[in-house]
């Protein structure tokens, strides 16, 4: 068996800032993984493809088909202009997708970008749908980073990641723990572009502002927070659940945005509480967020460190990329431990 790959990693996160490509190179030797990063870019997605996938739970079957054809096809055309003058070719692409349904009470988990489309637009072969093993097998198919977290972030005593959700990783009782918390940057972005921002830079208008006890009760509340072991958040229950909390609170947007931050940072705080150890790496978009990354200071217990400007952007897509490689090995990629599944699996549809 290999002892090293080539892989290209992609990311499509639910906060729809545009498509991670992290092509990297891992090497195992004396059964411990190590990773180089070759190059990584974000690609923004095109305002009507961003739209459309931020609509995609609403539409018909057909335009849902449609969708997943089309997503695959911009993958495809990036993939090719990313890899155009690279020092090498990936032996696989290994792509997350973007997570349009995720409902895993049901069964019911979808990642669209058609694997079949890349593999066939790019020559190269390419691994997907990661999470589908895990919902068939009972678990949450999510979160996935936590396999990736243990073999080559495990130096950190845990992992939180801040993207359009939040969710932490760590050991506890000698085994890999891990859930998503909150919202995160979808709520952040949600208020920020009623403000007509894309995003509220560095939290600079949720500073301003000042926290309303009534909706930071009414936010920690929420039944989900109740919730012990292994659980994950998808756009559904955002938009039903935790949206209208601040669609019906009149408030100036500023408090709005400053009780949000509060919120995240507090249950974030109440999260990795439950982790022993000291050091908590921090990476997402949300790492950049410097009034967020204030408030968790300020209330956790943790040292936060924030790693380099590739590791925050693009550590999902490096993880990713691994994922892929323990499918293609044949090893597992996915821990019940973490998503409740019935066992461990190797998730991950490959097309050649």
């Amino acid at each position: 068996m290999k002892s090293y790959y080539n892989v290209l990693g992609l990311m499509s996160g639910s906060s729809l800032d545009g498509l991670d490509l992290a092509l990297c190179r891992f090497e195992k030797s004396a059964d411990r993984w190590e990773y180089e990063v070759i190059a990584a870019q974000t690609f923004p997605y095109h305002r009507d493809l961003q739209v459309r996938l931020a609509k995609a739970i609403d539409i018909s079957a057909y335009e849902f088909v449609k969708l997943d054809v089309e997503l695959g096809e911009f993958i495809s055309l990036t993939v090719n202009n990313f890899l155009a003058g690279k020092p090498l070719k990936p032996d696989f692409i290994a792509s997350h997708g973007h997570t349009t349904f995720h409902q895993p009470a049901i069964g019911v988990t979808s990642q669209i970008g058609s694997g079949a489309v890349i593999a066939t637009h790019t020559g190269i072969t390419t691994v997907c749908n990661f999470r589908t093993n895990d919902v068939a097998l009972g678990g949450q198919g999510a979160p996935l980073v936590p396999i990736g977290d243990e073999l080559l972030f495990g130096h950190f005593d845990a992992c939180l990641n801040l993207g359009g959700f939040s969710n932490i990783s760590f050991r506890k009782d000698g085994r890999r723990v891990a859930f998503d918390i909150s919202p995160c940057n979808m709520a952040l972005n949600y208020l920020a572009n009623q403000l007509n921002m894309d995003y509220d830079r560095d939290g600079q208008t949720a500073r301003s502002g000042v926290v309303n006890q009534i909706l930071f009760d009414r936010l920690n509340s929420l039944d989900f927070y109740r919730i012990a072991g292994a659980k994950s958040l998808g756009k559904e229950w955002f938009d039903t659940v935790f949206r209208p909390c601040l669609d019906e609170t009149d408030l100036p947007l500023a408090d709005k945005l400053c009780t949000l931050t509060e919120h995240i940072a507090y249950q974030l705080a109440q999260s990795s509480a439950g982790n022993k150890g000291e050091t908590m790496l921090v990476t997402g978009g949300g790492a950049r967020n410097v009034f967020l990354i204030e408030r968790l200071r300020a209330i956790g217990t943790k040292s936060i460190i924030i790693p380099d400007e590739q590791t925050i952007d693009f550590k999902e897509a490096i993880i990713f990329a691994f994922l892929g490689v323990l499918r293609m090995r044949g090893e597992v990629n996915c821990l019940k431990a973490v998503t409740g599944a019935t066992r461990d699996c190797c998730g991950g549809a490959v097309f050649n």
